[in-house]
């Protein structure tokens, strides 16, 4: 093949057969031998860039905290200065630490790999002369792709046939109008808005039909040069400004902390080397240096057990914005409606049955070349007429401006104009009205007639689309301007039913704390007909026109207290959705069409079928395997079992941990010695850790997902402050034990409280995990049989060859019974304080969310 010239850059001035030749692609398409060799010369066809050390990079990035390195570092200085032994266990141990987090990350990773292929994009590709379906990521330069309505250009690609082919180009251009597409070489020169031949990677088809020629994929299109760095940053969801903000908390605690035990320890003449080690082994110990790992072996986890539940998850991060949803905004059509649409009634304007009328929307719906959706397809199936009389001379799309359709066909005796539409936009093209009789009267002696029949409808529960037609030049191809002046002809009725069992889904989700919305582009006569039909009583209802002339703070206070927003154009679900998020909800956003794009990058949760259009589902973060809102239901709850579980680390790192390395560092102001020598805080810090690994696969109590659960600093302040002081309490009994009780030198103290700090760590887990009493609220069996197993491990340790290298030596059974009380103590007092501690922030929680609406 040859390489890429200037002009073929400019490839929107070349006629078809000269690009073909310089892509060296035949007109039957690529063979797969030839796209083989392609794409390993090209790579995959995608915007992102996938290094081929990704693995190795997961692995050296469990080293990244300053902490860590600075650790590292003090450790190879203290290697040079002889003390070989301990450098080799303390770096040993932050391996392992390593190791462990890298494993859980790269497992978690791989099996969203495998989740995303569920729902990867697809396009028609020529190969070998017929067309084939392949993952968009698939495509290389010479590929010829067939497109039609709602597909995405898989690459920047020159036109070789088109009909009637409308674009959405507003990533490169701003501009909302689709724009019309069509073959023959333009000026090398031309600005992207003059590029008629040309598609590019980052637009999608809105309406009509083409065969392109792929010239440019992935990050050497116009979309990868402008969007790369843009695309990689995706805005932070509210759980992750969580963790950073909790990252940040726990980063002034511990500068705070290594800098006054450093300069204590110094000032009381220990060795300088040794309390600086100490005093980094002590940050990390705060650091809950698994909780990456963790955030990523919860949310993998969480995606597999969604996708069981037919919900496959494309950004993991989501998944805890799904669990803290408190609004859900979705289109009627098949979610409260069973998405089958049937025709009612075909009506002249007296409200009679028209067979014309039928006819004639049957002839637009069946002669359009753009995308097929269910009305047309209720009104063909309801129609046993064939075309073979009529033939296409031109169409003039939908939009969502104009919310009309006209075809311009042809017969032996006429040819005419068909528009199909919005009522009262079909009206507003006409001045005549046929009657059942044939004859055409002045439209405003019908005006009252027409706008009864239509209130009428509408209040019956249909939705009601006009039909209007008139005789035009055979000779010349009608445009836009040539929508006036038109015959009305009558009303198509539709029904949509509702879904089975709705109410008691919508009733489930209430009790979830989710409140649904309904945003439909139907009018509001008919939403409401629907809502009343599916249990919501006195619904409140804005509709697009009010929503126009509203401010947003006036929409800010309406839209949370709004139940349907009715007559609502394309662009007004971006601002409604983003009026709730700035009212503090979490807001969910369903959507399957091609409009729905904006509203679905904007919401909390963008949520789509696998069935929508390519646009659609690319912009959302789940989709749906069945577009059904029990499965989204379900979705819910395994949302809120992740998020529970990955709080309850949280809980953990900040209760034993916290009290843990605090009573270290203030005892270790008072003793001759260090408290622990830095591999044994290091091993400490392992050890508590490893059980915790296993808290993805924990039980969830109901409790935690009956309500939408949403991270709060201050709530993780005071757990932190109560939890980790009660913990210091027993530590320092353990301390007067060891002392005075005990009489225990350096080597003995160390041994004794490592191994009291490990047990009650692992144990208070148990107690932290839940806001139940712990007999009520079982552990999981691997977060169980991981405690146990690190228990008989700390137990043995001393008793092992391993315990010389740590600097452990044998304890009293003494010990173990003053051990086992203080223990015991510790577990019955966490339980009381567990008590009084969420009986007091319930009615804070409960005034909060009563807030949100």
């Amino acid at each position: 093949m040859e390489s890429t010239t200037d002009t073929e850059m400019k490839f929107w001035q070349l006629d078809t057969d000269t690009a073909c030749r310089s892509l060296s692609t035949d007109p039957k398409g690529l063979s797969d031998r030839e796209a083989a060799a392609r794409i390993r010369q090209y790579g995959p066809n995608t915007i992102r860039n996938h290094p081929k050390t990704s693995v190795l990079l997961l692995f050296l990035a469990q080293f990244k905290s300053p902490v860590t390195l600075l650790l590292i570092a003090a450790a190879l200085l203290s290697a040079s200065l002889g003390d070989v032994a301990d450098t080799v266990i303390i770096l040993a141990i932050v391996l392992i630490s390593g190791f462990l987090g890298f494993w859980q990350e790269k497992g978690a990773a791989d099996a969203v790999k495998e989740l995303l292929k569920l729902v990867q994009l697809h396009c028609d590709v020529l190969r070998d002369g017929q067309f084939k379906a392949i993952p968009v990521e698939e495509v290389v330069p010479g590929d010829i792709v067939s497109l039609t309505a709602g597909d995405f250009i898989p690459g920047d690609s020159l036109l070789m046939e088109s009909q009637e082919l409308f674009a959405d180009e507003a990533a490169f251009t701003g501009e909302t109008f689709s724009v019309e597409k069509r073959c023959g070489a333009v000026a090398a020169d031309a600005p992207m808005a003059k590029r008629s031949n040309a598609l590019f990677m980052g637009s999608h088809v809105i309406s009509g039909r083409a065969r392109v020629l792929v010239i440019q994929t992935g990050a050497r299109t116009e979309f990868g040069k402008i969007s790369a760095e843009l695309m990689s940053r995706i805005p932070e969801t509210d759980f992750e400004k969580g963790i950073r903000k909790f990252g940040y908390m726990l980063m002034e605690i511990t500068l705070l902390l290594v800098i006054v035990i450093f300069a204590a320890n110094v000032l009381l003449h220990k060795p300088v080397l040794d309390s600086f080690l100490f005093s980094l082994a002590l940050a990390v110990g705060l650091t809950p240096q698994l909780l990456p790992a963790i955030i990523s072996v919860n949310l993998a986890a969480g995606a597999r057990r969604m996708a069981g539940q037919q919900v496959i998850v494309k950004r993991l991060s989501s998944i805890e914005n799904f669990g803290s949803m408190n609004i859900l905004c979705t289109d009627k059509t098949g979610t409260i409606t069973e998405g089958k649409v049937t025709l009612g009634g075909s009506l002249d304007g007296h409200g009679g049955h028209s067979d014309k009328v039928l006819q004639y929307a049957w002839l637009n719906a069946v002669m359009q070349q753009g995308f097929h959706n269910p009305i047309d397809e209720a009104i063909c199936a309801a129609h046993a007429g064939t075309a073979n009389d009529y033939h296409l001379l031109a169409e003039i799309p939908y939009d969502f401006i104009r919310k009309r359709l006209t075809v311009q066909v042809k017969n032996d005796t006429c040819t005419m104009a068909v528009t199909k539409g919005s009522l009262l936009g079909i009206l507003a093209l006409c001045n005549q009205v046929e009657t059942s009789g044939g004859k055409c009267v002045d439209i405003r002696d019908m005006e009252t007639v027409l706008n009864e029949q239509y209130t009428k409808l509408s209040e019956a529960g249909f939705r009601t689309l006009g039909v209007a037609y008139k005789p035009v030049d055979s000779t010349r191809i009608i445009t836009k301007e040539d929508e006036c002046d038109m015959i009305f002809l009558g009303f198509i009725t539709l029904f949509d039913p509702p879904k089975t069992g709705i109410y008691d889904t919508i009733k489930k989700l209430n009790g979830l704390g989710v409140r649904l919305k309904m945003i439909t582009g139907d009018n509001a006569l008919v939403a409401k007909s629907l809502a009343l039909r599916i249990g919501i009583g006195q619904p409140r209802l804005l509709t697009g026109p009010a929503i126009q002339k509203m401010s947003n703070a006036a929409l800010a206070h309406q839209a949370p207290l709004t139940d349907i927003f009715a007559e609502v154009e394309p662009n007004q679900k971006e601002r409604i959705i983003m009026v709730l998020k700035k009212a503090g909800h979490v807001v969910g956003f369903m959507g399957d069409g091609i409009n729905d794009a904006p509203a679905l990058h904007t919401a909390d949760v963008g949520i789509s079928v696998n069935t929508a259009v390519d646009v659609a589902k690319e912009a959302a973060d789940i989709v749906l395997l069945s577009k059904d809102l029990n499965v989204l239901l379900e979705g819910i709850l395994e949302g809120r079992k992740t998020f529970a579980n990955t709080m309850k680390y949280i809980f953990m790192a900040t209760s034993a941990n916290f009290g843990n390395m605090f009573s270290m560092a203030g005892v270790s102001l008072f003793l001759p010695f260090l408290p622990l020598l830095p591999k044994q805080v290091l091993l400490t810090n392992l050890l508590t850790d490893f059980p915790e690994m296993a808290i993805a696969t924990d039980r969830v109590d109901d409790i935690n997902i009956r309500t939408p659960q949403r991270w709060d600093m201050r709530f993780i302040r005071r757990f932190m402050v109560i939890f980790g002081l009660l913990s210091s309490v027993y530590d320092y009994l353990t301390f007067g034990v060891l002392l005075m009780v005990i009489h225990a030198n350096e080597k003995i103290f160390q041994t004794g409280w490592f191994t009291e700090s490990v047990i009650s760590a692992i144990l208070i887990v148990l107690i932290v995990r839940t806001r139940l009493p712990f007999f009520k609220s079982l552990p999981g069996k691997y977060l169980f049989t991981a405690t146990i197993m690190i228990l008989l491990i700390v137990l043995a340790l001393p008793l092992t060859p391993f315990a010389a290298w740590f600097g452990f030596v044998r304890l009293s059974l003494s010990f173990y019974g003053w051990m086992l009380l203080i223990i015991i103590c510790y577990m019955f007092s966490a339980e009381l304080a567990k008590y009084w501690f969420y009986r007091g922030t319930q009615r804070l929680l409960k005034k909060r969310r009563l807030n949100l609406f």
